[in-house]
């Protein structure tokens, strides 16, 4: 009879003790996400205001099968022509996925650039930028940037800003949004929601493996450092 009675008196212990650890798990979460979101939504300037920079990093996105660059890639060639144009930055750095033969956004990229006039000596292409991290890092790391303008789309700009600048970075970023775009729903929302935990966690806990090498240099432009990256 007392065992029934101590075990009855231990279980609104442990319920209390569930929800204390399930509510200090919820505050975890949301303060992580809520520090990726302050922290890069602070550094985001428009096209007329933008400080000069000497490069722009233009973030990969989708291309489809015959070789065409998603809208979303399109506007985000289209914005960091409009800087370089504007003579707001003096490179395009164009960072994205070609980890398969047939499916390379830096080069779709480059295409959409060169045929809106920027020349190809403006133009430094990143074929290793498989993720916001990925890219972030090899800017630093492998192509020297120190500072620049990040251009994507408004919901990524908060999450690009914030890892670019935990890598070493004095950027600040500028909207590629020039239309609605299909599932947007799905990738401002619920996946960008997911990525920016993601974000906290390669900066804090885990940082995640990417592809290294030697510097390159881009003279004139970035300082990349002496020793080959792991």
């Amino acid at each position: 009879m007392q065992r029934r009675r101590a075990g009855a008196a231990m279980r609104p212990v442990a319920r209390w003790g569930v929800r204390l650890a399930g509510g200090l798990v919820l505050l975890a979460v949301l303060g992580a996400y809520a520090e990726v979101t302050l922290r890069g939504r602070a550094r985001i300037v428009s096209l007329e205001t933008v400080p000069a920079r000497p490069v722009a990093i233009v973030f990969g996105a989708a291309v489809y099968r015959d070789g065409r660059p998603s809208p979303v890639l399109a506007d985000r060639v289209a914005t960091a022509v409009a800087l370089y144009q504007a003579g707001r930055v003096r490179g395009l750095l164009l960072s994205g996925d070609n980890r398969f033969a047939d499916y390379n956004e830096p080069a779709a990229m480059a295409e959409l650039a060169r045929a809106a006039g920027v020349p190809a000596d403006a133009l430094m292409l990143d074929y290793a930028g498989r993720r916001t991290f990925d890219t972030c890092w090899r800017a630093y790391h492998i192509f020297g940037v120190r500072q620049a303008v990040l251009v994507t789309q408004r919901f990524h700009l908060p999450r690009a800003l914030y890892l670019c600048r935990a890598v070493g970075l004095d950027a600040v970023g500028v909207p590629a949004d020039r239309r609605p775009y299909r599932g947007a729903w799905w990738f401002g929302g619920v996946r960008e929601t997911v990525a920016r935990l993601r974000a906290w966690w390669d900066v804090h806990i885990l940082p995640p493996s990417v592809v290294g090498g030697a510097p390159v240099p881009w003279p004139g432009l970035t300082s990349p450092t002496a020793e080959v990256a792991p």
